[in-house]
Parts: structure tokens; C-alpha cells; sequence
């Protein structure tokens, strides 16, 4: 578990953990990174109390870099990527030790059902699960058991993991989907199963979740670039609504200046704005469907499915045509202003 700024939510997540009912073995290694909320103390005591927690440091803060750092100290055969920001269901790890014995996959994954306690919160857990949110992956709500493109956390052979070299270092948002990619490439086997179930819970805070949104899509740019049709085809829409944000602007910006009228301008306006429209009714319907919540939630959800898209477009575009560099994930950080690591 790699664990960066997560006081609220570290003990819940060990607990789901902790309780998982199992008949071999197991341990709990957190990897830490340099928190500046009492996460690390909070870590500290519970590892004092429960040996079965081992702690290892992550100064670099990156993901994938303490994730390796636990699976080296780590001392047993399979590997069950866990989450700060996440609840393992109960039964959950029992599950995915009988899928990896019954399928013989490298890798084995469920659903993220992600979930909410403020209207915030809701709302993007809501768009989470829907297709229209996050584009459809079989982890956001898959009911068809069978091969995968990847796996939501994971639990993994991990011999077929070293063999194929443990996550990727340079990657910081996207490294699940690389590595599996290399463990399908080596010949193994991806599994989805949806009877495993984790909790997920979303960022708090609109600025948090933009800046999540935009770190995620600035590294799938760059995944882009590394390997780019094996990245699926939903990747590209929303820098496709982007750049159509981006050509409206400028149309709008034309048409109020006179430099384009006439048969022309209305030809334009059809192609760049239609399209946009489409996408705000879109919106307003995800907002009224029912299952929707209350009115704060529903108002919050017209400016969430926005600020998913638009965030992780600009990131992408960004990733495409300049690499994702050193771009982080400052959303768990306490203000803009906190230096990293």
C-alpha cells in the first residue's frame, strides 16, 4: 500500500485489509511517503500495534517506486495491491487467490465501486461508475467475467511480475496499465473478475479532483506516446472535446470580429458548435437521470462531468505533444503551495 496524505482514510483502508479472512499467511507492507498531515505517525502506531504491518520509506512519494520498494520487502508469493483511498469487501483477497488458482492468470482484478459522503463526493463517485464519467473500463462495472486489458489494483504472481520487472519507475499516474500490458505481451494471463469488490473513495474538493484529473490524463499522454495504439480508443475523447472547445473560442472570437460571415459561418458554427451542444444536454441529462441524488449532488454533477473531461484532456494533449516530464499528482497534497518531494 503506498501511502501519501491519507490520515482520513488510512485506518479504514488497513482495516479492510486486516480483517480479510484467509487460511495462508499474509502481511501488510506500507510503503510512506514524506506526509505532511500525521499520516506517517498514524502509520507508525498502527504497525506497533498489529506486527502482521511492516513499513518501509518512499521519499521519492511516487507511486510505482513504493510499490516496488513493498513488494522487495515484501516475503510471500502473491501480491495484492491495496490502496489508502480504498476498502477492500469483505472476502475479498480469499476470492482472488481461488480466481488466480482457477483461471491460472498472472493477474487478477475486480470493480472499483467508488462511493461518496458529502454531495461532492457523490457526484464524482457516481460518474465514476458510469460508463459516461470515466469511459467504460470493465473494472468501473463490469459484469462479465473473463480476460482483461488490465486489472484495478491487482493481485498478481509474483514471479511473473519480477520476471517481467516490476513496475515501471519512470511512470508515475497509468503504471497499472503498463505493467500489465508487459505481462500480457510475456504471454500471461489478465483476469477481470466482479465478484472482487473494492471501495473507492474519490478526491473532496473540485480543485483536488481537477488536479488528479489533470496529472492522470498528462501521464496517459505519455503512455500514448511510449506505445500509442495499444492504448484503447475512449482515451481520446476527452482531448477531442478540448480541442473542440478550443475551435469554438476561436470561431466565436471570428464571428464577433466579422472576419468570417455568411454561408461560411453558419457551415462552421454547425460543425463546432452542434457537437458541443450534444455534449451539454449530455451533461444536463446525466445530472436528471434518476439515481442522480439530492439537488446538491445533482448541481455538483454539472460541474464535475465538465471538470473529469476538460481536466484530463488539457493533461493528455499536454502528454502528447510534450511528455508527461515531471508532472505529479498534486491532489493529496494540503495546498498549492506544498512543496514536493
Amino acid at each position: 500500500m503506498p501511502v501519501l496524505n491519507e490520515r482520513a482514510y488510512l485506518e479504514h483502508a488497513i482495516r479492510s485489509v486486516l480483517t480479510q479472512e484467509l487460511t495462508v499467511p499474509a502481511e501488510l507492507v506500507l510503503a510512506l511517503g514524506p506526509s505532511t498531515d500525521g499520516t506517517t505517525e498514524l502509520a507508525q502506531r498502527l504497525a506497533a500495534e498489529d506486527e502482521r504491518i511492516r513499513l518501509v520509506d518512499n521519499p521519492a512519494a511516487h507511486i510505482p517506486v513504493g510499490l516496488n520498494a513493498a513488494i522487495r520487502a515484501s516475503r510471500y508469493d502473491t501480491i495484492v495491491r491495496v490502496d489508502a483511498h480504498s476498502e477492500l469487501s469483505p472476502g475479498y483477497a480469499a476470492r482472488a487467490l481461488d480466481a488466480l488458482e482457477r483461471t491460472g492468470a498472472a493477474n487478477v482484478g475486480g470493480v472499483m465501486h467508488a462511493d461518496g459522503r458529502t454531495p461532492f463526493q457523490k457526484a464524482v463517485a457516481r460518474l465514476y461508475n458510469s460508463p459516461v464519467g470515466l469511459g467504460g473500463g470493465a473494472y468501473h462495472g463490469g459484469t462479465q467475467e473473463g480476460e482483461a486489458e488490465s486489472a484495478y489494483l491487482g493481485v498478481m504472481r509474483r514471479a511473473v511480475i519480477e520476471e517481467v520487472g516490476l513496475f515501471d519507475e519512470s511512470i508515475r499516474r497509468g503504471e497499472d496499465w503498463e505493467l500489465n500490458l508487459r505481462i500480457r505481451q510475456a504471454g500471461h494471463l489478465v483476469w477481470f473478475d466482479p465478484s472482487l469488490s473494492v471501495t473507492y473513495w474519490p478526491r473532496e474538493s473540485w480543485l483536488r479532483l481537477a488536479r488528479q484529473f489533470r496529472a492522470t490524463g498528462a501521464w496517459r499522454g505519455e503512455l500514448v506516446r511510449r506505445y500509442g495504439r495499444r492504448n484503447g480508443i475512449r482515451f481520446f475523447a476527452p482531448p477531442a472535446l478540448v480541442v473542440l472547445v478550443a475551435m469554438a473560442l476561436v470561431v466565436g472570437a471570428l464571428q464577433l470580429t466579422g472576419a468570417i460571415t455568411g454561408l461560411i459561418s453558419t457551415i462552421i458554427s454547425a460543425i463546432v458548435y452542434l457537437p458541443l451542444l450534444a455534449y451539454a444536454l449530455l451533461v444536463i441529462a446525466v445530472a436528471s437521470l434518476p439515481g442522480g441524488g439530492r439537488f446538491r449532488q445533482r448541481l455538483w454533477t454539472l460541474a464535475v462531468l465538465p471538470t473529469m473531461h476538460l481536466s484530463w484532456g488539457l493533461g493528455f494533449l499536454g502528454g502528447v505533444l510534450r511528455g508527461a516530464g515531471d508532472t505529479v499528482d498534486a491532489s493529496r497534497l494540503g495546498t498549492r503551495n506544498t512543496p514536493l518531494p
